[in-house]
């Protein structure tokens, strides 16, 4: 039998290890949900319309944080309790300090001025444009856009931003059909001249369901710009590829 000193020697090495033992359990479930919680990419959206809805929808299925923004965003309220707790609603602002990454699908017409209200917001900031523009809605950003290139252009209005071309070519009715098919995924092609934020673009387009495609540059957005030669494409990324390799 142990003494009463021995007792209580045994019994405090016991409780010591018991707590060692909790502690590392404690740290590696800490750990792993950090890790978890890391891998997530919190986004903004910029106009929660047809697009800014559908996509974003999408990325709320996929795990990741979106807020979505408007002029009015009590009108979100219904749409965004629907998509569950990751979702919320806000204004421009707090979509821009919220996201990691903004997703921007506004009217065209509308970038000059959201480049001029929201300028320190944008700086830095990694950006999914999805504008087009439009002859019958966007007056005469139009013609700079077809002249320059609408990649150049965004950067020009949304001045400091990483911008990446995206999401731009296909009808939200499509996108919502065709995300996460079985088979060979739709190709959405992309466009920017800043790695980490096409990379980060590459792997949000994943994450919606779809497959990405690198165009190049973006001055190359031009491509798949309306009207452009991969504009409203339905193909597969392999098929993108072999279309691309044609037009260079």
């Amino acid at each position: 039998m142990f003494s009463n000193a021995r007792r209580r020697l045994f019994f405090g090495f016991v409780t010591i290890v018991t707590l060692a033992l909790a502690l590392a359990i404690f740290s590696r479930s800490a750990f792993s949900q950090a890790t978890k919680d890391a891998s997530k990419i919190r986004i903004g959206i910029i106009g929660s319309g047809n697009i800014g809805g559908t996509v974003g929808a999408l990325w709320v299925k996929a795990g990741h944080p979106v807020l979505f923004s408007s002029r009015h965003p009590e009108k979100l309220k219904q749409f965004v309790e629907g998509l569950g707790p990751l979702a919320r609603a806000g204004t421009v602002k707090e979509a821009l300090n919220f996201g990691d990454v903004v997703f921007i699908a506004v009217p065209y017409g509308a970038y000059p001025q959201i480049g001029r209200d929201y300028a320190g917001d944008f700086r830095g900031k990694v950006v999914l444009d999805a504008g087009n523009a439009v002859p019958s809605r966007d007056g005469e950003i139009v013609k700079e856009a077809n002249a320059n290139g609408i990649g150049i252009t965004s950067a020009k209005y949304l001045a400091g931003a990483r911008i990446v071309r995206a999401f731009n070519t296909l009808n939200y009715r499509i996108l919502a059909r065709e995300a996460n098919r079985s088979g060979s995924r739709m190709a959405i092609p992309i466009a920017g001249d800043d790695k980490e934020a096409l990379n980060a673009a590459s792997r949000l387009v994943r994450d919606a369901g779809f497959d990405p495609v690198i165009i190049g540059s973006l001055e190359s957005a031009k491509q798949f710009a309306r009207g452009g030669p991969l504009y409203g494409q339905e193909i597969t990324a392999k098929e993108m590829q072999e279309r691309l390799k044609t037009l260079k």
